[in-house]
Parts: C-alpha cells; sequence; structure tokens
C-alpha cells in the first residue's frame, strides 16, 4: 500500500502516548478508589461491574483515532478488475535461429505449441492477430475472434533470415490502428517513398487530404489492446527497434516482451552457413520499460509455456490504484460510534 500524504503518518506516534496516559488514569482512579474506607460497600453499592468490557469503548476509540490518521496520508490500495483489453496482437520471431534446440524440441516449436496453449486460454471474446517476422514482418493472421484461424496459422510458419524486431512492433500497431500508422514512411522513409504525394487529387475532398496531427498520450494508458513480442535474437535489420518503441509509447500500447533461448547464445548451422545466435535481453527490458509492459525469459520450453500462463493473467486481469481514505473515514466513524454507543450503555446500567 502506498501514501499520498505519508508525512502524515507520523501522527501515529501519538497512539502509544494516547494508551500511557489511559494508563495513568486507569491508576489515578484507582488511588482514589482507596480512600473509601471500606471498598466492599462501594462494591455492593455498584454491583457487578462491566468488568474488561469497561476497556473496549476506549480501545474503538483509539482504532478510530488511528483509522483517521491513515485515511489523512491518503492510502492507495491496488484491486484487481476484469481488463478493458480487446486485442491482443502476438508477434512471432520465425528468423532462422529459431530452429537452435537448447529449448526442446526447438525454440520455434516450442513458441508455437506455447501460443496454441495461450489462446486456449484466453476468453472468447478477446480478439488475436498474429505478425511473423525475420528479415521483415508480415501479417500472417488478421485479428479474428477464430482460434481456429490462429492455431492454422502458427502452424505455417517458415523460417527465414535476418530479424527486424523494430519492424514487427510497427506492423503489429499497424493492425491496432488501421490506417493510423504510414507503414511506408516508418519502414522506407518519406524522403525515400516515391509514391508519398506532396499535394492532392483534384476530386479529393481537403479534410481527407490534410490528417489531424499526432498526438501522444501516456505510455501504457491504452487498454483495448497489448502486443506480446516474441523474439530469441538481435536485431539485423528492419525498423529501428528504439524508434518503434517510442511509436508503441506514445500510442499507450504496452508491448510484454518474450525472451527465448540462452542469454550466452548458441552456433547453429543451416545449408552451409554457421552464426552465433545471442538473446539481446537489455533490448527486450528496455522495450517492455518504456511501453509500461513486462518483460520476460523463457530458457526451456516449460518456462515459456509458464510465461505465456502469466501473460493470460496480465491481459485478462487489470491492477488498479485506488485511494481507500475514504473507507477508512468511514471506519472510523463507525468506531466512534460503536464506541460512544456501549460507553452510553454501561453508564445506564450503571446508573
Amino acid at each position: 500500500m502506498q501514501f499520498l500524504w505519508p508525512q502524515f503518518l507520523w501522527g501515529l506516534l501519538v497512539l502509544p502516548l494516547l494508551v500511557l496516559l489511559y494508563g495513568w488514569l486507569l491508576r489515578r482512579r484507582r488511588q482514589t478508589a482507596l480512600r473509601y474506607a471500606s471498598l466492599s460497600i462501594v462494591r455492593e453499592a455498584m454491583g457487578r461491574g462491566p468488568g474488561w468490557r469497561r476497556h473496549v469503548p476506549p480501545v474503538l476509540l483509539l482504532l478510530a483515532f488511528a483509522a483517521m490518521l491513515l485515511a489523512s496520508a491518503r492510502p492507495m490500495a491496488t484491486v484487481l478488475l476484469p481488463s478493458t483489453q480487446q486485442t491482443i496482437i502476438l508477434a512471432m520471431d520465425v528468423s532462422g535461429s529459431m530452429r537452435a534446440t537448447d529449448v526442446l524440441p526447438n525454440r520455434l516449436v516450442a513458441s508455437q505449441a506455447a501460443a496454441k496453449a495461450f489462446l486456449a486460454e484466453l476468453p472468447r471474446h478477446v480478439k488475436v492477430g498474429i505478425v511473423a517476422f525475420a528479415g521483415s514482418a508480415q501479417v500472417v493472421q488478421p485479428v479474428t475472434l477464430s482460434r481456429e484461424d490462429l492455431n492454422a496459422a502458427i502452424d505455417k510458419f517458415q523460417m527465414q533470415r535476418a530479424t527486424a524486431i523494430g519492424s514487427a512492433i510497427v506492423v503489429a500497431l499497424s493492425e491496432i490502428f488501421p490506417g493510423q500508422v504510414d507503414l511506408a514512411s516508418v519502414t522506407y522513409g518519406r524522403q525515400n517513398d516515391p509514391f508519398a504525394a506532396q499535394g492532392r487529387a483534384i476530386d479529393q475532398p481537403a479534410a481527407q487530404a490534410e490528417k489531424k496531427p499526432f498526438q501522444p498520450v501516456p505510455p501504457g494508458s491504452y487498454g483495448s489492446a497489448a502486443i506480446i513480442l516474441l523474439t530469441d535474437g538481435q536485431r539485423t535489420t528492419g525498423v529501428d527497434t528504439e524508434e518503434a518503441t517510442q511509436m508503441a509509447a506514445d500510442r499507450g500500447v504496452r508491448v510484454y516482451t518474450v525472451g527465448v533461448g540462452t542469454v550466452d547464445g548458441e552456433v547453429i548451422g543451416f545449408e552451409g552457413w554457421s552464426m552465433r545466435v545471442r538473446l539481446d535481453e537489455e533490448t527486450l527490458k528496455s522495450v517492455a520499460r518504456e511501453t509500461k509492459g513486462e518483460y520476460f525469459y523463457a530458457g526451456t520450453a516449460e518456462n515459456l509455456k509458464q510465461v505465456y500462463e502469466t501473460l493470460s493473467t496480465r491481459l485478462t486481469v487489470e491492477r488498479k490504484e485506488t485511494e481507500v481514505s475514504g473507507l477508512l473515514a468511514l471506519a472510523a466513524a463507525v468506531l466512534v460510534l460503536l464506541s460512544a454507543g456501549l460507553s452510553l450503555f454501561w453508564f445506564n446500567r450503571v446508573l
């Protein structure tokens, strides 16, 4: 639990002083009672007192005071709410390094199996799209509710050379925001795009020709969609990863990154060539951090399955911080009323 005004918590130091004051008052009361000639006469006159129950109202009053002090510090509690996310884009690495067998039977097969298990756990109302990336990134399955189509697309993955992590993020964003991400401009640069129009057609309305300037939003604030990026290597081509990460952050889309394979890397060979592939954990952590997502490392097939199970929980349950000072103030008021009611009740009994 966090507090917006933690300086008010210093007031809790008064509570032990109040307890000592109450004990001093009780001792003073006993000393006053000893002045009577006979205590038995007093006991007979008062009858059987409330005993330990006489301490209940002061204790309730003390708890009420503590609750008011806590409420004044404005505590923030984390509550779990059903997530509002309706779209998830799986961006999966299909580069040649995914044939490495450090994750059995190999990285690609393990990631395919884990992705299918993840889809089976998601609520049926959540739409999912799939982006496969290697030297380039492409949508292999547009956003859909059909789990059968998604599984079929995962089964058709074909390995290619190179790794374009930034391109995968940009293509995923284009699926989340259709028509709002200029892939040609981002991928090739506006200056190199021969089809980048400097004017507009005669019959095209000015309102369509001139788009409104993009207004960035706080990172992680877009709650309707998220991206899960799975890769086992380093970017070797395509859009710069930092640029793509900034695009996702500016649109409020969280990117959850999953690193597969060994951090130290492994030498793999195929058709006469060999290379060492390493997992760029620092980049994946940076992507997750800048977009308010989360990074997961999966060194084995079982780890990868657990990662996807965790992601399923993260994406279907939303953690939200809310101020609970009002509840504490209400509890304090109830305790005060109980203390006053019990005191009045026992006072009437004595009379």
